[in-house]
């Protein structure tokens, strides 16, 4: 399997504090090879499967979380930071495997899914493997980080099972679908703050401020991701576009669409009638996505998301 670039080669934005740069880029080199070393399986298939989305590249960006969250504390190279950075993502990238067999995805960070690589089954149960694997390493960080794991699990899965489920009746559209958000996933974002400020020793008022703090930020990223979704194109976002629409699944631009929608005007009823259609066909999802990227609704939805 060829080697990709570790993230810390190019972080994605600049560090004013070198020092902090080199600890940080340490750091996420630390958790690189921690990640390779826990995903070995006596079984080289079960290796592939595991690692098949791991090593097509990605942000690391939970990981870069716990080390930045760490420097809150006085221990921020401890070796318990690392490892918690390591759960972390192996449980964001085991969610990936189940994420994409739900969606029906068959592009993930410009490779192919595992699912599109092998079969549904692939990628339940190596996500399943990865799950265990995350279990393993963070029972050595003590009982406390078994239950803070287990309810951001948890959080997660109930998210994710509310989002199929959808909108109560005479619940707000919007409202529902931040706090899915919030579970699917500021929970494991919130968790990232909260392990890196936890096991570098910081007080406990700045790990619970930290874990707040890292909560907004994963619902403000799910956001962002909302947005990419419907305006890039495949060769620029390494997904493929207009997933969740392929799906059914609200977010932001189309629920503001739908809440601003004025069906005497053409290209809003077109659209209305695109979206309670059934988007498995690619030239109606292109035409969705297309007037969706030229309805005010989308500006809105990103300059709601910058603030």
């Amino acid at each position: 399997m060829s080697p990709t670039p570790l993230p810390a080669e190019s972080l994605g934005f600049a560090f004013a504090d070198e020092a902090l740069e080199a600890r940080v880029r340490a750091g996420l080199e630390s958790v690189e090879r921690v990640l390779r070393e826990s995903t070995q399986s006596e079984a080289p298939f079960v290796t592939a499967a595991a690692q098949h989305v791991m090593v097509a590249g990605g942000k690391r960006f939970r990981p870069l979380l716990v080390l930045l969250a760490a420097e809150f504390g006085p221990a921020p190279a401890a070796d318990d930071v690392v490892k918690a950075a390591v759960v972390v993502e192996l449980t964001h990238v085991a969610t990936l495997h189940h994420d994409d067999v739900m969606d029906e995805a068959a592009l993930r960070r410009g490779s192919s899914t595992a699912n599109a690589a092998w079969d549904n089954s692939v990628a339940i149960l190596s996500g399943d493997w990865l799950f265990a694997r995350a279990s393993d390493l963070v029972a050595d960080l003590g009982p406390e980080a078994v239950r803070i794991q287990a309810r951001t699990f948890g959080r997660l899965v109930e998210g994710q099972i509310r989002e199929t489920l959808g909108v109560a009746e005479g619940q707000d559209p919007l409202a529902h679908y931040l706090s899915v958000v919030a579970d699917k996933t500021g929970s494991l974002i919130a968790t990232s703050a909260l392990f890196g400020a936890r096991y570098a020793g910081a007080p406990d008022e700045v790990q619970e401020s930290l874990r707040a703090f890292g909560e907004e930020i994963g619902v403000a990223f799910q956001l962002a991701d909302d947005i990419l979704d419907i305006a890039s194109e495949s060769g620029q976002s390494g997904k493929t576009p207009g997933t969740d629409l392929r799906e059914g699944v609200p977010t932001l631009p189309v629920l503001i669409f739908r809440a601003q929608a004025d069906p005497s005007r053409p290209d809003d009823a077109r659209l209305l009638e695109l979206l309670d259609s059934d988007l498995s066909d690619d030239a109606r999802l292109a035409e969705t996505l297309e007037l969706l990227r030229a309805h005010p609704a989308f500006r809105q939805a990103e300059d709601d998301v910058r603030r």
